[in-house]
């Protein structure tokens, strides 16, 4: 059971470039909160920040860019090439990071939570979640994704394979195993599965009826005495079963996942529903065009929609790819055909907007200004702090008048303050030939500090 009441929690896990990330934003397609523990630890090292003096202590000002922030591929270089140096840099962080997934699981909306944590089994964090799941993938993908994807040499790539502890031993401890060998058919039906079990461990059985025993005639009427009314039993949650990791390594992959009996179900945790804040939407009832929120098996036609209104030629497997990384929010007409498509994420406590497509007939309708309002939502849901949407020049007046109207600003660089947002505008800004406009979506901040 969690430490959190009325909470779900999974631990997810695993080793460097398996594709945690990927199965943790499935996750949050099917309904889930989604905390990326890894990114709390960035930010607990942001000027300000409680780790960040620690850590500049221990390594020096050596791993400080121009502006003063924590180079974090220098902090690596050392960390990684010396075991001691990585014990005492998480020893500096994770007390502050542990606070974070505290504030960020507490105010949660969701009955499910989903932790990624690449250390998730080294440290305490792992008596603290109701099931672990590892995700696994060959040692040569590993390999391929570090070099192609995050630019690493080969030699640098198997050094931070090899400083990490053995992918066998966290099979061991798994409740439930997802194999991510790129097959993102097969990735996303297993994490399905995963996930239809968690339902049936969440939803309480339906009660049971009972019924008065049926009186005695009454002598003086002839008439029988009236029956009482059926009171349904209370329901009884089932008590905890304490999680047990299996001794050998699970068989990957594991066929069917939804027969998996180590996942455990805590005590008073809420029926797992759909995912909060992406209710459909209906915009008016004489312009039939409804939002929601678009799954995998939306693919074929959001990838179609975009090929047909825009320069883009997008495959299906482009956007199964896409589901890994972002969400889609689609605008459909009559027929269920689409008339919108939003593709935005939420990283970090960030929103990013960065596709808007809509059929030329409605761009100056109230669409816009609803599709803008339906990613409000859903990433508030998601205790996102602030959104940045991107406005291509070419295509994006009608846009930016819809945003602006929602109080919208021009994204200034000078004028962000907070070191993660920063680095998102400067990502966002690097897109050439388009705006960047900003709205802060909640006051509160979970990092300031953490």
């Amino acid at each position: 059971m969690s430490r959190w009441e009325n909470k779900y929690v999974i631990g997810l896990t695993g080793n460097i470039a398996v594709g945690k990330s990927y199965v943790r934003q499935m996750l949050q397609h099917l309904g889930a909160y989604p905390i990326d523990a890894d990114q709390l630890t960035h930010q607990a090292m942001a000027p300000g920040a409680p780790a960040y003096k620690p850590v500049v202590e221990l390594f020096g000002r050596f791993i400080l860019n121009d502006e003063g922030q924590i180079n974090r591929a220098r902090l690596g270089s050392i960390a990684f090439a010396v075991p001691e140096a990585l014990i005492a840099l998480e020893t500096a962080i994770h007390p502050a990071v542990r606070q974070a997934i505290g504030i960020l699981v507490t105010r949660a909306k969701q009955s499910v939570i989903v932790v990624e944590a690449i250390k998730l089994l080294e440290g305490d964090l792992a008596q603290a979640v109701d099931a672990v799941w590892v995700v696994d993938a060959p040692a040569d993908l590993q390999l391929r994704r570090l070099v192609e994807k995050r630019k690493m040499s080969l030699d640098e790539a198997r050094k931070r394979i090899a400083a990490q502890r053995p992918q066998s031993e966290k099979l061991a401890q798994a409740h439930v195993v997802v194999t991510n060998d790129g097959n993102v058919e097969e990735t996303w039906r297993q994490v399905q599965n995963g996930w239809e079990d968690i339902q049936r461990l969440l939803t309480p059985p339906a009660p049971t009826p009972t019924f008065a025993p049926v009186k005695p005639l009454s002598i003086s009427s002839g008439l029988p005495t009236p029956v009482a009314q059926v009171q349904p039993t209370p329901v009884q949650t089932a008590p905890v079963a304490p999680r047990q990791a299996p001794t050998q390594p699970v068989p990957q992959p594991i066929q069917p996942l939804g027969t998996s009996p180590a996942v455990v179900a805590p005590a008073a945790v809420a029926p797992v529903t759909a995912p909060v804040g992406v209710a459909t939407r209906v915009i008016d009832a004489k312009q039939p065009v409804i939002i929601k929120r678009g799954m995998p098996g939306n693919a074929e036609a959001i990838a179609t929609f975009i090929s047909n209104v825009s320069p883009r030629q997008v495959a299906r497997m482009d956007i199964m790819i896409a589901f890994g990384q972002k969400s889609f929010l689609l605008a459909t007409g009559k027929s269920e055909a689409l008339v919108g498509v939003v593709g935005w994420q939420v990283e970090n406590l960030i929103t990013r907007v960065d596709e808007f497509y809509i059929v030329p007939e409605l761009a100056k309708s109230d669409i816009l200004g609803e599709l803008i309002g339906a990613v409000e939502d859903a990433s508030k849901e998601l205790q996102s702090e602030v959104s940045f949407v991107v406005v291509p020049r070419t295509v994006g007046s009608e846009l930016g008048s819809a945003l602006l109207r929602r109080g919208y600003r021009l994204l200034k660089l000078e004028e962000i303050r907070f070191p993660s947002w920063r680095e998102a505008a400067q990502e966002m800004l690097s897109i050439g030939g388009a705006d960047v406009l900003i709205k802060q979506l909640r006051a509160d901040r979970v990092t300031k500090p953490i």
